[in-house]
């Protein structure tokens, strides 16, 4: 079969496959690119910490909080309604195959919000800074909250790391990742003083030894920023 667009990369075409989701058929086409030509080049070289999280899908050590789509929360209702309907579709009847469509469609639009959210943000940060720093979260172990295991999913905190991965490679930026132990909320990132218990009710704090105020999420990305330049220093 012909496209009907031109490919993006030039180069050798090594392989193709072909997969349906929902009502629609994609085409992957796997080309072998010179390394040189699939590097793209970065506008600034900035260095940024990101403090994932579930009321702001990301808040940055520069001040800027980025709130997520949250597709799932917004769709619920209307998920509900499609999931009721198609368990009372007659099994086997063109209806329920009609049903069955349009639920498939809905989870694909659900997944493709979520999914184009973090290819704009992981690519912006990629493209603007030489370093970015996360967390080693634990996702799975986050899930079993059962109060906030669908906010954690509607997020997809798990997405937004893996995309990070495979750009930092293609812009040259430097991906670090804190240990999953490393105090970055309860640091004082003026003073470098540590808060021994902070609950996750406490949204913000103050440090008892230089007494200065922090957010708690903004506090945690300056801190994981400070890692990078201490990292860099040493």
């Amino acid at each position: 079969m012909r496209l009907r667009e031109p490919l993006r990369f030039v180069g050798r075409i090594v392989g193709a496959s072909v997969r349906r989701i929902a009502n629609r058929w994609y085409v992957a086409v796997q080309v072998d690119v010179p390394e040189d030509k699939a590097r793209r080049e970065r506008t600034s070289d900035g260095v940024v910490g990101v403090d994932f999280g579930i009321k702001a899908a990301a808040t940055l050590s520069s001040g800027e909080t980025v709130l997520a789509p949250k597709p799932l929360k917004g769709n619920l209702r209307r998920l509900r309604i499609r999931s009721r309907r198609h368990s009372r579709k007659e099994k086997g009847s063109k209806n329920r195959v009609q049903s069955a469509q349009n639920l498939a469609s809905l989870h694909a639009r659900i997944t493709n919000v979520r999914r184009d959210f973090w290819h704009k943000l992981t690519s912006k940060l990629c493209r603007e800074n030489q370093a970015v720093v996360i967390e080693d979260l634990n996702v799975q172990g986050m899930m079993q909250n059962d109060k906030l295991s669908r906010a954690i999913a509607d997020v997809g905190m798990s997405e937004g790391r893996r995309q990070l991965e495979y750009k930092a490679n293609l812009y040259g930026t430097r991906l670090v990742i804190a240990d999953r132990w490393y105090p970055s909320s309860k640091l004082c990132s003026a003073c470098g003083q540590k808060k021994e218990t902070l609950s996750l009710n406490e949204r913000e704090w103050e440090c008892a030894h230089c007494h200065s105020r922090h957010d708690r999420d903004g506090n945690a990305a300056i801190n994981l920023r400070n890692l990078a330049m201490q990292e860099s220093s040493s």
